[in-house]
């Protein structure tokens, strides 16, 4: 009996111990799978290869730092994830595809509406390097001495190597009334530039009946393609189309130097003025779909008048393809220098948590077949501004905008 008993007691221990061992890996495995599920950052949406990858290093980046790193007022946990998108994003090696922070996206937005603060110059890049595409007329820093092309070593003593385009304008933007120094290189010269920031207000479009030498014509500046610039180009067109009807002008000078670019659509309606209905005005060729065709929608209200158009090496992006579409139907003629050479096409797309992203997606096609990337639109007529340093370009002294309009009289 007492052997019995001893088996008994025996059996319900052995029984204990495996509940309490499969209690115990049963809890171990599920507090796993949550630590798991909590630290794999990988949308339940993302592609199965994705969700293969082994994060195990990110994460123990991530834990290090926590743990180790010695200033702790520096660990902004929101700042680490966003510079950890950045960095992916900046490891295609593309300038034009990059990622924007909340309040990054909402400043990029602010752009096309044509108003903010800062000094009031367009940045681009070229050979992934800062570079003033064009300072805008009347702004800090026209005043300041800057000019297009040169080249942003240093923002405050903070060197621009590596930057991205939000990047840099994050930083010389800011408040009305404060400081920004510049470092920058104009050819062989290396020079510091303090701007003090401003309110930024930027037309789209302006318009003027001018005279040369008794002569009057129709001169527009198109500034960039934002929000605006549809509405205040129909403003410009009417001005110009009742100047034509009554005689009163020989022709259009359309400046589109220093116009850095914008939405695409703008230039395509802008185009749309000087072609027949239904002609091809550009094509965005992609990798993984077909090819997307842009023609004019209506019969231009401007067809017939005869037109020059002035580019520079600011002239990018949407106006270069307002440019070439116009060169390469004769129907304006392009005086000027080579324009800067940006065919791509960037997506701008809003992400969760007000973040954004601009993918670049495609590239341009000019009727005529030409991909402008890198290469520019060549001038019909190649003239090179001749401004002496220090003067301040004003029509008296505009040798590009004189020859554009010895073109305009031939014609």
């Amino acid at each position: 009996m007492e052997k019995i008993k001893k088996r008994i007691t025996s059996i319900l221990l052995f029984l204990s111990l495996c509940i309490f061992l499969f209690g115990t890996g049963y809890r171990l495995g599920e507090w796993r799978t949550k630590e798991k599920f909590k630290y794999t950052p990988v949308a339940n949406n993302s592609p199965q290869q994705q969700q293969s990858l082994d994060f195990s290093l990110f994460w123990e980046t991530w834990n290090t730092l926590k743990q180790k790193y010695i200033d702790k007022s520096k660990l902004d946990e929101k700042k680490m994830y966003y510079g950890a998108i950045k960095g992916m994003v900046a490891s295609l090696e593309d300038p034009y595809t990059f990622f924007l922070t909340p309040e990054e996206n909402k400043e990029s937005k602010l752009d096309l509406q044509g108003k903010f603060y800062g000094i009031g110059a367009y940045l681009g890049l070229k050979n992934f390097r800062i570079v003033v595409i064009a300072p805008l007329e009347n702004s800090p820093a026209k005043k300041a001495g800057l000019k297009a092309g040169d080249i942003i070593l240093k923002v405050n003593g903070e060197s621009t190597e590596g930057w991205t385009l939000p990047k840099a304008v994050k930083k010389i933007r800011g408040p009305k009334g404060t400081k920004v120094t510049l470092t920058i290189q104009r050819g062989e010269e290396q020079k510091d530039i303090t701007i003090i920031r401003d309110e930024i207000k930027v037309p789209s479009v302006e318009a003027e009946i001018k005279e040369y030498e008794g002569k009057k014509y129709a001169y527009v500046k198109i500034i960039q393609f934002g929000d605006n610039t549809n509405r205040e180009w129909d403003k410009a067109v009417e001005k110009v189309k009742k100047a034509w009807e009554k005689r009163e002008i020989k022709g259009l000078v359309l400046d589109l130097r220093n116009n850095p670019g914008g939405y695409l659509l703008s230039a395509v309606y802008i185009a749309e003025e000087f072609l027949p209905k239904n002609t091809l005005i550009v094509k965005q060729k992609y990798v993984n779909r077909p090819e997307k065709s842009y023609t004019s929608q209506r019969e231009g209200r401007l067809i017939g008048i005869p037109t020059v158009i002035l580019v520079n090496n600011g002239s990018a992006s949407a106006s270069e393809i307002l440019a070439g579409a116009l060169q390469d139907y004769k129907v304006a003629t392009v005086v000027g220098e080579k324009t800067f050479g940006k065919g791509s096409v960037q997506e701008k797309i809003d992400l969760s948590e007000g973040a954004g992203i601009h993918v670049t997606v495609a590239k341009w096609i000019l009727p005529d077949g030409r991909w402008l990337n890198g290469k520019g639109i060549e001038p019909d007529k190649k003239v090179e501004l001749e401004l002496e340093e220090g003067n301040t370009l004003t029509e008296e002294n505009d040798n590009q905008l004189k020859a554009a309009l010895e073109e305009l009289f031939k014609k």
